[in-house]
């Protein structure tokens, strides 16, 4: 969770879009990101993938009354609806963007090319039907933020008894890539949304981004991250057992802190 789901910027620059807050040429652009390319397959009306921009109108055509996150993992399907097919497409991205209104959602996939440092990153969403239901798990604003404080004292607590000062280089790493894109990423939602979303999201981002440093390798060792080496694969193993069953109920509030955010704007739509 160090990074921003595709999702999630789906949805944000799309309830912008809807709203009125900003251009389609600019929602299209804050979507991409630093990807080359986005289009959407299976599209109704359409014989195959279109771009972004003709989608976002498409959809609206179809009746979208706005664009909801969810970030399904096995066991905890995060902001679905049904029905299976959709579910499983989206367990196995582990994200998925709703429609409703337009009883439609999207499935990010993925495809990469080129050297090291010059990847070509493009972006096939996967339109398929979805039932009209509330979503799965959501909590409200409210319930995140609480949750969250609470989340957060764990991951620190559970951080410093990892001893994360001598957890090696890839603990290290992942810290500065959160520090970094935090100082570059101010606005952490689009346009439209409330105050508390994006507070929501950006505590959510910290909470994720301090599961995945207690994860790094190396993490749960002590200095240097050695117990595989002073200890044997055995005790090894038996510390990374007990750091992920205590990570596990963190990184699920982390999750649906940001589908709560995310889907802030169509929750104060639908509420009028």
């Amino acid at each position: 969770m160090l990074t921003e789901p595709r999702s999630g910027r789906l949805a944000a620059w799309g309830n912008a879009l809807l709203a009125g807050l900003v251009s389609p040429d600019d929602a299209v652009q804050r979507i991409v990101g630093d990807d080359a390319l986005h289009r959407v397959d299976g599209l109704p009306g359409e014989s195959g993938p279109v771009g972004l921009s003709l989608a976002l109108g498409r959809l609206r055509g179809l009746g979208a009354s706005g664009f909801r996150v969810a970030l399904p993992v096995p066991g905890h399907p995060l902001g679905l609806s049904g029905p299976p097919e959709f579910n499983t497409r989206a367990l196995a991205r582990e994200e998925a963007v709703l429609v409703p209104g337009a009883a439609l959602g999207l499935v990010p996939d993925v495809s990469e090319a080129g050297p090291e440092g010059d990847v070509h990153v493009e972006v096939v969403w996967h339109c398929l039907p979805v039932r009209e239901a509330p979503p799965a798990d959501v909590p409200s604003l409210g319930e995140a933020e609480r949750e969250l404080a609470e989340a957060l004292r764990d991951a620190t607590e559970l951080l410093s008894r990892l001893d994360l000062a001598g957890a090696g280089p890839a603990a290290q790493a992942a810290l500065e890539a959160y520090r970094a894109r935090a100082e570059r990423d101010r606005e952490v939602l689009a346009p439209g949304y409330p105050p508390r979303a994006a507070r929501v999201l950006e505590l959510a981002q910290r909470v994720g981004a301090l599961v995945a440093i207690a994860r790094a390798p190396g993490a749960a060792g002590g200095r240097g991250g050695s117990a595989g080496a002073e200890h044997g694969a055995a005790v090894s193993a038996s510390q990374m057992a007990v750091r992920e069953e205590a990570l596990r109920p963190v990184e699920r509030t982390a999750r649906r802190a940001q589908v709560a955010a995310y889907n802030a704007c169509v929750e104060e739509r639908e509420r009028g």
